[in-house]
């Protein structure tokens, strides 16, 4: 079952450089599509989270494929930031992703570029490594919470 789920992930992550027009029929498409890949992200994060804030006991093997899947799927959600996507359904999408696009491609890659160092951390076993790496893979959610996500 994880090999499937591993491939399917994969394989998203693939289409995720193929251009956001060629791959979404509906601006609404695109949405669901951002939305539902923010979701599973923030979902394994947070199991990340309970562990570095001891609200549940660390398990190194969980750490790990958590920490896997949030660096996979924080490379999915750009490609619904097409344009043309900031309306056709409900979103919390400030306009400014749509006018500030450079800005908000680099805190889109500093996200990749710190939960694949998350990643990295979690195959460590400690958990003080991960606390550190998370933390920083937390900075960079908040800071394009802050910039870019209405309340």
């Amino acid at each position: 079952m994880k090999i499937l789920t591993l491939l399917a992930l994969a394989a998203a992550a693939a289409t995720a450089s193929v251009p956001a027009a060629a791959q979404f029929a509906k601006a609404e498409d695109a949405i669901k599509y951002r939305q539902s890949s923010f979701s599973v992200l923030g979902h394994h994060f947070g199991r990340l989270g309970a562990m570095v804030n001891g609200k549940v006991a660390f398990d190194a093997k969980a750490a790990q494929e958590n920490a896997d899947i949030v660096a996979m799927m924080a490379k999915l959600p750009a490609a619904g930031f097409g344009a043309g996507t900031d309306h056709g359904a409900p979103t919390k999408a400030k306009p400014e992703i749509w006018t500030e696009q450079a800005k908000f491609k680099e805190h889109a890659d500093k996200m990749e570029t710190e939960t694949a160092k998350l990643a990295v951390a979690a195959r460590t076993g400690h958990l003080d490594t991960l606390k550190a790496a998370f933390g920083d893979a937390a900075k960079t959610c908040k800071a394009c919470h802050d910039a870019y996500r209405n309340k």
